[in-house]
Formats: C-alpha cells, structure tokens, sequence
C-alpha cells in the first residue's frame, strides 16, 4: 500500500569515504575534553552492532513496499548507514589497539543485545530503528551547531568523521519512520515506545563504554574529571531530550524539523572534490567552516 502519511526524499547520495586511522590517532581526540573524546568513543563503539540491526530491519520490511521511491530511499538509508558501519569499526579496531582492550567486554554485550532483539516482531525492529534515527535529530543539531566548542582545535579526522555521520542522519532522517508508516499506517504508541527504548539502550551500552575508557586513563575517581563529564552529559540531555518529546507530538513527522544550515553547505563543499580525497574540516578554525582541508 502507498501510505500518505510518508515524506519521500528525492534521493540519498552515498559517499565511499576511507577515513583512516592508525596508530597516530590519539583516543583522546580532543586533548582540552578528554571526557568529551570519550563520551563520542562510547557512540562510536555501539555503531557496529547497531546499524547492522537497522539495515536488516528496513531491507526486511521494504519486501512489503510497492513505492518505487520508498524503496529507492531505503536502499540509500542502507547504503549510507554501511559507510558509517564501515568507518567506525576502522576507528573502533584503533581504540582496542591504543590500550583500551577492555571495549570488548561491552562488544560482547552489544551481540547479545542484538541478537535477542533480531528475535523480536519486524514492527518492534522497525519502532526501535524508527525511534533511534528520530532521537539522533537532536543530536545532531547539537553537534553541528556547538561544532566550534565540541570539536574546535580537535584531531580532524575524527571531527570529519562525526561531522560527515551527522550530516547523512539528517538527509535519511525521514526514511525509517515513512517505512514505518508504510506498513502499519499512523501509528502512534509503537514509534514512541520505540524512541525512548532505542534512546535508551545506546545511551546505556555507551556509557558503559566511556566509562571503561576514563577509568583506563584515570579520570574516573578524579573528581573535577567526573564534574567535566556531568557537566556534558547534562549538555547533552538539555539538547537532546527536547527533541524527544517533540517527537511525541501527535502528527510529528522528521521532515518538520528545520536542518542546520551547516549541512547543506557541507554537501555542496563535498560535491566539488575529487572522488579519492577524504573530507577532512579544519578544526582551528572557529567556525569549523565546511571548508576541506587538503586531505590525504
């Protein structure tokens, strides 16, 4: 069936884009926030497990679509979400090398977890996948319109590297949730069920993470460290949390919440280079201006 409650996009660009990372990628990315680096090294430890999840739960759930431009969105979503998949275990494989072994352990959990869910109905996949991608608007916005504090002065790789992730969430923001409604209408409960129990999750296994990583560098038990971390985590929540409960507004749909200039105009800067330079932004700009810096 053809829903009218979708907002079909008009096509998801997929960009191959090799970060690197080695042994001169420092975990500590941004040596002024030490607990910040961490805070982003627990998320990007969760994106392995997680986005496999999503992409075997919209390829299951297109099989039910006969909207051509519905399926041509969820092969991007899919596409794009494999690129982050990709560039995060790259840099995740770095982080276990570089003395913090001990990220297994949550890796461990991360399988389990994602095992159990596969298991669950293709609607409660799809309420959950829906619900995660709902909560990263948020976060996005964020990101990228704090991205002079948050990653100012910061190792550009990585920066790029979250910065890049950020922008492709919010040009497939809608699809998760269009293919929900495709196949179960307007549904209200389900979705939001699905927002807070996707929130929640990451933000658990992250958390178990950075804090293994601040312990390892011993930070944890040091007190103006722990206020440091509250102190973001508290930066986190007043930005984020709003976004989730305009989310529970009856008839919310992604497609009404305003995008960040910045990421229009990083999609134009990446568009004019050549297919094997990696975007890298220069972080001792201010602005962070979507601006490439010669990238190897």
């Amino acid at each position: 069936m053809n829903n009218p409650n979708v907002s079909i996009s008009a096509g998801l660009e997929v960009r191959k884009i090799p970060f690197k990372f080695d042994e001169v990628t420092d975990a500590v990315w941004n040596k002024k926030k030490p607990e910040w680096s961490h805070i982003v090294n627990g998320a990007s430890l969760t994106m392995p497990y997680l986005e496999p999840f999503l992409m075997k739960s919209v390829r299951e759930g297109v099989t039910q679509v006969e909207c051509e431009r519905l399926k041509a969105d969820v092969q991007g979503f899919i596409a794009q979400e494999g690129q982050h998949f990709k560039n995060h275990r790259r840099y995740n494989e770095m982080l276990k090398a570089s003395g913090y072994e001990d990220l297994a352990q949550v890796e461990e959990e991360m399988v389990e977890d994602y095992k159990r869910f596969q298991k669950k109905s293709l609607q409660w996949r799809l309420a959950y996948t829906a619900g995660f991608e709902t909560m990263t608007i948020g976060v996005t916005d964020w990101l990228i319109n704090r991205r002079e504090r948050l990653f100012g002065d910061a190792d550009p790789t990585v920066a790029s590297l979250i910065l890049w992730h950020m922008v492709e969430e919010t040009e497939h923001k809608n699809v998760a949730l269009d293919l929900y409604n495709e196949l179960y209408g307007k549904e209200y409960f389900m979705p939001i069920y699905g927002l807070f129990t996707g929130s929640i999750h990451l933000m658990k296994l992250s958390r178990r993470a950075y804090i293994l990583m601040l312990k390892r560098d011993g930070l944890w038990n040091k007190w103006k460290s722990r206020l440091r971390l509250y102190s973001m985590v508290c930066q986190f929540a007043r930005h984020v949390f709003p976004s989730l409960l305009r989310a529970m507004v009856p008839g919310y749909h992604p497609s009404k919440v305003k995008d960040p200039v910045w990421v229009k105009k990083w999609a134009q800067a990446y568009s004019d280079l050549p297919d094997d330079v990696v975007p890298l932004l220069d972080t001792t700009d201010p602005d962070i201006p979507p601006q490439f810096m010669t990238a190897v």
